[in-house]
Order: C-alpha cells, then structure tokens, then sequence
C-alpha cells in the first residue's frame, strides 16, 4: 500500500508564491521519479515538473523559470516552489510518483490540490 500525502495550495494573488510538497510512504521500493501534474480548466492534465531520482529535473516551458522542484530521495518527498503565479496557473494539482526502474515503471497519484491564482 502506496500513500502520497499532498500538502500546501491555497489562493494567491497573481505574482505571489506558492509551496507545494508531497511525501510517500507505504512499501515504496526503489523511487524512479516524483513529480508533479495540474488539471487546469478547459484543458487536458499536463505535466508541470517533475524531478528524477539521479536528481535530474524536467518541467514544462510555461512555468521554466518560475517553478522550481526539488526531491529528498531519503524521506521521498518533493516539493515544488512557484513564484511568480499567473491567472492561467490556476487549478488542481496532482502529485505523481513512480517507482521501480526505466524499464518498469508503476505510477502512483495523489488525489489532488487545489491552487487558486486571483486577479
């Protein structure tokens, strides 16, 4: 049994910060990736950042440069620092882990949070 606890999201005003963390627990195994995906309104779940465990990052063009992730292998938790948030940031945020190797991978996701940017 796999749990992903997600904490932090709220409602920001645009230009302000956010923090968002996830941590794991159960019978994890061996940790290949811990990231994090958003549903924003009116289109299709995408990926925001996501961090390996080798420590190499990946992240969409929209929030380069704005979000920053980072993952504690030991404690298999991520967090993702946003700065900077805009109106279109807005929406629910989804924590996604995947364990085993490249070659086999299981996902796990966690139920969600919601992030609010106003005007």
């Amino acid at each position: 049994q796999v749990q992903l606890l997600e904490s932090g999201g709220g409602l920001v005003q645009a230009g302000g910060s956010l923090r968002l963390s996830c941590a794991a627990s159960g019978s994890i195994g061996v940790t290949y990736s811990m990231g994090w995906y958003r549903q924003i309104p009116g289109k299709q779940r995408e990926l925001v950042a996501t961090c390996f465990s080798d420590g190499s990052t990946s992240s969409a063009e929209s929030v380069k440069g704005r979000f920053t992730i980072s993952l504690d292998n030991a404690k298999n938790t991520i967090d993702l620092q946003m700065n900077s948030l805009k109106l279109e940031d807005t929406g629910v945020y989804y924590c996604k882990l995947e364990v085993g190797n490249w070659l086999s991978r299981v996902p796990y996701w966690g139920q969600g949070i919601q992030v609010t940017v106003s005007s």
